[in-house]
């Protein structure tokens, strides 16, 4: 049975609260997983909840709760605040069936969500959200009595596990300064109270818990995550660690305040990994993440896996074969000897492990990269469009082809359509450019908004920026004419 106002999607079901993220639907979502545990898993074996700093998230977890204990599924509630990975560990830890969070991550503040996590502890496969979605609508079992709900607390084990993989003695002893931004979701004062127990002198900024997240976007991304730079510059330290609504995505600013992106900090984490660690398994990344990191397991030897856009992929390689680490444009990274899971706490943890390993900022890490790898620049717009001209634009894109006058007036070198449409181009630039990166850049539509993203990679900032432009401009008058590309 169907649902209009829900939809499972890679982690779960999200919408707006007070118009489709109401009480009614949360317990309808709530019924499908009791319903999809008692099919499929072992319902004795409970499900693990949590929830984060949005809105009404501690109230929507507890229906949840009241639904899973009601059909006999014993429930470990949590006591507080929990970041989404300290759940996902949380639920392999306890050995249980399931687990669901009360996010919507990144989202702006009046969006909330139904993260469900399987008993691997990460996304659940397509296989597990198409059977969740197909359950919609329908009652799960009622027990005679109901089972437990007991409130529990996730992060001690979790603590426990992301400071064993760091060295935080390493940390201790580099003598740097960190600036850490929460910005108001799950991450709270996790990183400062670590830094503050082991002597690592930082600043913490939007700690705190805030719904309404200071009026910003929880994605530790431009311009959000500018604050987090004003207060690196203000306080002198060596970088900026940024972790999302519900910290299981990284962001960061250099010693200058400037924003490193999430390719650069999966480049470094990735060299130093290779370099320091020599931890076996192939890399996987999504196809609009860096082409930096083919460079680097070309020069290590590691076979590099290249998927669709979202976290699922990767977790689905991290159960099938032995893989290093994944991850994904936004900042969700993961290593496979921890969880088949992003983690934007442990990414933090390990980027301050290697610039005091290094014993360099973040910044002449970065700079290290470029240099040996050659310069890759990167860039994203996202265009809240009509579905009419969102359609129209890809189809304008599927008929161009090799040879094709492209974006930015540069020749189209070829096309991939692994997931939206990808464009290789023939960039002047490279010419006078030792190592030059690759250009390319990629249309991919929401499935479910009027919405187009555009992804650039290329061999200068002016160049992405030019590049954006030029895909903005093909885009927007794409309902109006079905000829060429617009410069």
């Amino acid at each position: 049975m169907s649902h209009p106002q829900i939809k499972f999607g890679t982690d779960g079901w999200r919408g707006v609260i007070a118009d489709d993220f109401t009480f009614a639907n949360v317990r309808t979502a709530a019924e499908a997983i009791a319903a999809y545990i008692h099919a499929k898993e072992d319902p004795q074996k409970g499900i693990c909840i949590a929830y984060d700093t949005r809105f009404g998230s501690k109230a929507f977890a507890r229906v949840c709760a009241e639904v899973a204990g009601a059909s006999g599924i014993p429930v470990l509630l949590a006591k507080g605040v929990t970041p989404t990975p300290a759940l996902s560990y949380g639920v392999r830890q306890q050995g249980a069936a399931g687990g669901i969070v009360i996010t919507s991550s990144h989202n702006p503040p009046q969006w909330n969500g139904v993260k469900y996590k399987a008993w691997y502890g990460g996304a659940g496969k397509p296989s597990i959200m198409n059977e969740i979605e197909g359950l919609l609508g329908q009652k799960a079992p009622r027990a005679g009595r109901p089972a437990e709900v007991r409130e529990f607390d996730f992060l001690p084990e979790y603590l426990a596990a992301i400071e064993r993989f760091v060295d935080l003695d390493l940390i201790a002893k580099s003598g740097m300064k960190f600036g850490i931004d929460s910005m108001y979701g799950a991450g709270g004062t996790i990183l400062s109270d670590i830094f503050t127990r082991i002597g690592v002198e930082h600043v913490q900024i939007r700690g705190e818990a805030d719904p309404l997240f200071g009026g910003i976007n929880p994605e530790p991304i431009e311009p959000h995550i500018r604050g987090l730079g004003a207060a690196v510059v203000a306080h002198g330290c060596d970088s900026g660690l940024c972790t999302d609504g519900d910290a299981d995505r990284i962001g960061a600013v250099d010693e200058h305040g400037s924003f490193v992106d999430a390719h650069k900090i999966f480049s470094i984490l990735l060299s130093w990994v290779l370099r320091r660690k020599g931890w076996p398994g192939a890399v996987t990344r999504a196809v609009n993440t860096t082409k930096m990191l083919d460079r680097i397991c070309a020069k290590y030897g590691r076979e590099l896996i290249e998927h669709g856009i979202g976290f699922k992929y990767v977790c689905d390689l991290m159960l099938e074969r032995e893989i290093l680490m994944g991850g994904e444009e936004a900042g969700g990274i993961g290593f496979q000897r921890h969880l088949p899971e992003r983690d934007g706490l442990l990414n933090a943890l390990l980027l301050a492990n290697v610039m005091a390993e290094e014993r360099k900022t973040l910044g002449q890490l970065v700079e290290d990269l470029q240099r040996e790898y050659g310069e890759h620049h990167y860039g994203r717009i996202d265009l809240h469009i009509p579905n009419e001209t969102k359609q129209a634009a890809l189809v304008r894109a599927r008929a161009l082809k090799a040879d094709d006058a492209g974006f930015d007036g540069m020749r189209i070198l070829r096309q991939e359509t692994k997931d939206g449409i990808k464009f290789f181009l023939d960039n002047p630039e490279a010419a006078s450019k030792a190592n030059a990166a690759e250009t390319w850049i990629l249309l991919r539509a929401s499935g479910t908004e009027p919405l187009l993203r555009i992804y650039t990679e290329s061999t200068s900032k002016e160049k992405v920026q030019r590049l954006l432009e030029s895909a903005r401009e093909f885009a927007l008058s794409s309902a109006l004419s079905g000829e060429g590309v617009s410069a």
